[in-house]
C-alpha cells in the first residue's frame, strides 16, 4: 500500500515540478465552485492519475487543481471518492495520504449535510467540532509505520486553533456558523427518520456519507484539519429532498463557504 501511495505521488510530482501546495482542500457534493478562486498552475484529470478511483458522483468533477489562493499554494480535489460507489477505504483515502506525501500542512474538508440539531436551517454552515464515525475505519488492516502510529489519538481530530480563526473570520464578515459533531454513514441511502433521532441521541447534529475516513488518515499523519458541513436538508422535517436538492443548496451555501476558506488560507502559520 505505502509503494502506492509513493508511486502515485512520485506521478503528480512529475506533473507539478517544484510546486509544494501547504493545504489540501476536499470539495464536496454542490461545492466545486470554490475551484474557479484558485489560480490555476496545473490541473490533473483522477482518470489520469496511476491508482486513482474515478469520481462517480454527479456534482464532482474530478480533478485536482494546483495553484495560489490569496497567494498561499494549495490543492484542490474538485470531487471526491466515497465508500457507498464501491471503493475500498484504502482507496477512498488514498488522495490525502498522496497530498500528505506532497507536502500539505493542513487538510480543509466540507461536506453537504443533512441538519439533525433541530435549530439548524437548510444553507446553514456547521463548522464540525468532532465526528462519530459509523464506516469501517480506513486504518484497519496493518498499519504504514511510516505513515503514523498504530494507534491515532482523535482528540482534537478538527483543530481548535483553526476553529477558533475560523469563528474570528465569520466574526468580521458577518458569516453565521453553527457548529456540532458529524455523523458520518456509508450510504447511498438517505437517512431514516428513526436513523436521524438515532444520531440525535447519540450527539450528532448533522449526518453524511463522506468526510470521517479523510479526516482520519490526516490525523494519523498529523495534519491538522478544518472541516465545513453545509446543511441541505433538514433530517427530522417531513419535507423530502433528493441528490439535485443537494447540489443547489451546496451551490447557493458555497460561496460563504469559498470566502471562510480563503481569508482561513491566507492566514495560516
Amino acid at each position: 500500500m505505502l509503494e502506492e501511495i509513493k508511486k502515485t505521488a512520485a506521478f503528480i510530482r512529475s506533473q507539478i515540478g517544484d510546486f509544494k501546495p501547504e493545504a489540501g482542500i476536499i470539495l464536496g457534493t454542490g461545492l466545486g465552485g470554490f475551484a474557479d478562486r484558485i489560480e490555476a498552475e496545473y490541473t490533473i484529470d483522477y482518470k489520469d492519475i496511476p491508482g486513482f478511483p474515478v469520481s462517480t458522483v454527479q456534482g464532482h468533477a474530478g480533478r485536482m487543481i494546483f495553484g495560489k489562493v490569496e497567494g498561499r499554494s494549495v490543492v484542490a480535489m474538485q470531487g471526491r471518492f466515497h465508500f457507498y460507489e464501491g471503493y475500498a477505504m484504502k482507496q477512498v483515502t488514498l488522495p490525502v495520504r498522496v497530498m500528505g506525501l506532497l507536502g500539505i500542512r493542513y487538510l480543509f474538508v466540507s461536506n453537504a449535510s443533512g441538519g439533525i440539531n433541530t435549530s439548524f436551517r437548510v444553507g446553514d454552515l456547521m463548522i464540525i467540532t468532532d465526528h462519530i464515525n459509523l464506516m469501517p475505519n480506513p486504518l484497519i488492516g496493518p498499519n504504514i509505520e511510516e505513515l503514523g502510529p498504530r494507534f491515532p489519538d482523535m482528540h482534537n481530530c478538527y483543530d481548535k486553533e483553526l476553529i477558533a480563526e475560523a469563528t474570528r473570520i465569520a466574526e468580521q464578515e458577518g458569516i453565521k456558523l453553527q457548529y456540532g459533531v458529524y455523523v458520518g454513514g456509508t450510504g447511498p441511502t438517505f437517512e431514516t427518520q428513526a436513523e436521524y433521532r438515532y444520531f440525535k441521541a447519540i450527539g450528532g447534529d448533522a449526518a453524511g456519507m463522506s468526510t470521517v475516513p479523510e479526516v482520519i488518515v490526516a490525523r494519523h499523519m498529523s495534519i491538522p484539519v478544518f472541516g465545513v458541513s453545509v446543511i441541505t436538508n433538514c433530517g427530522l422535517s417531513d419535507e423530502v429532498g433528493d441528490h439535485e436538492d443537494v447540489q443547489l443548496q451546496g451551490r447557493k451555501a458555497g460561496v460563504r463557504m469559498e470566502k471562510l476558506f480563503c481569508e482561513m488560507i491566507k492566514k495560516l502559520k
